[in-house]
């Protein structure tokens, strides 16, 4: 894929501090652009482990903070707002952002072209709210109510500025049609769905020579936040007595190590090398948090590899039941077991070409063009 050139570009995305799915589909819009500065909230070189590390990046006044409030980042939500506003981008011709939450609001002059990639509208204050809400505010009564009262306030606030927000760039693309209908439901915008390159771990891989082991352990790789639902995951597997390894990061580490039987293992970050290597030997994905797209599902697709996964949000759309996985519909550890049963049952069926084909169309070089045909459409 050539590089596309224009007189300034710059370059936004949320917080660059932990390796996911966004930000793999942010690093392949990034090449598009090799030369474009990047600018974010938050930047860790550690925890990024060398990705991006060859790149301009500028961060917000966040970044001075204390390194211990910094861990903590998340205290600090009432101002991700203001700190994305402060970027000075008036120096720039097209400005491209990758926007889970924040991104999508920087302030442009009028000249200035800005295309949102919307990996999702911000769930915790338009889906879900009132868990939040629950899950933040579990101490006394006194403290609870003082604490619901603030936090409505600050959820009602983030709910006007998000929707200007969406407002502010020129045209919105997206990763799913399933986000497409919530950015019109919350937003009242239209958005041009681009699906994310979800091959490009497996073309990697080709490169790796490594000896596949066999398929022993089931495999969840996801953020480690209570969003992700990865208790009602151990509590499941605690019930089957299967093996299972965690890959990922994140507050609830601690917390889920601390409950979780002996068969689940956890890794922490790995190397792209390592989780191909993973999601080779696993005898299925489990994926049980609601996700607009499903990279994670995709990704363990492209390898051959079933996904057993909450039905509800993009991955309706990745996962086929009974031919390249199943499915389960709540996220309750008895209905997670039972989905699992059923991958059982029928273990020996799935077709590992037919996975791999599922997903063969999405590719990086694809997922370049049409970045590329929706630049120019429209700039």
């Amino acid at each position: 894929m050539e590089h596309i050139t224009y007189k300034k570009v710059a370059l936004v995305h949320d917080f660059l501090v932990a390796y996911g799915g966004a930000e793999r589909v942010f690093e392949i819009i990034g090449e598009m652009f090799p030369d474009a500065p990047i600018y974010t909230l938050l930047y860790d070189a550690k925890t990024m482990a060398g990705h991006f590390e060859k790149r301009v990046i500028h961060t917000s006044w966040l970044s001075r903070l204390p390194a211990i409030l910094k861990k903590h980042y998340r205290w600090f939500l009432p101002f991700f707002p203001v700190a994305v506003e402060s970027f000075d981008l008036r120096d720039f011709d097209l400005v491209i952002s990758s926007s889970g939450a924040w991104s999508k609001g920087i302030v442009t002059r009028l000249n200035t072209k800005h295309i949102a990639y919307i990996h999702s509208p911000m769930r915790y204050v338009w889906d879900y709210h009132e868990q939040y809400l629950q899950e933040i505010t579990h101490s006394s009564d006194k403290k609870k109510g003082k604490a619901h009262i603030f936090t409505r306030a600050l959820l009602s606030y983030l709910r006007v500025w998000d929707k200007q927000a969406a407002e502010r760039p020129d045209v919105l693309l997206t990763n799913s049609h399933f986000t497409q209908a919530r950015i019109r439901k919350y937003y009242h915008r239209e958005s041009v769905v681009v699906y994310p390159p979800a091959q490009q771990l497996a073309v990697s891989a080709q490169s790796f020579h490594h000896t596949i082991p066999d398929r022993k352990h089931f495999l969840v790789v996801s953020r480690l936040t209570r969003s992700k639902k990865i208790v009602a995951v151990i509590e499941a597997f605690h019930k089957l007595g299967l093996p299972l390894v965690i890959v990922g990061e994140g507050p609830e580490r601690d917390m889920l190590e601390r409950i979780a039987p002996s068969p689940v293992r956890f890794t922490g970050f790995v190397t792209d090398q390592a989780l191909a290597l993973l999601y080779q030997s696993a005898r299925a994905v489990i994926f049980p948090s609601e996700e607009d797209f499903g990279m994670v599902a995709a990704e363990a697709l492209s390898f051959g590899t079933p996904v057993i996964a909450y039905e509800y949000g993009g991955v309706q759309a990745i996962v086929q039941p009974r031919v390249t996985g199943e499915l389960f519909p709540a996220q309750t550890p008895e209905v997670i077991a039972e989905g699992v049963r059923r991958f059982l049952a029928r273990e020996g069926q799935y077709d590992g070409e037919v996975m791999k084909q599922s997903v063969a169309h999405l590719t990086k070089k694809r997922f370049q063009e049409e970045m590329r045909e929706c630049i120019e459409q429209y700039i």
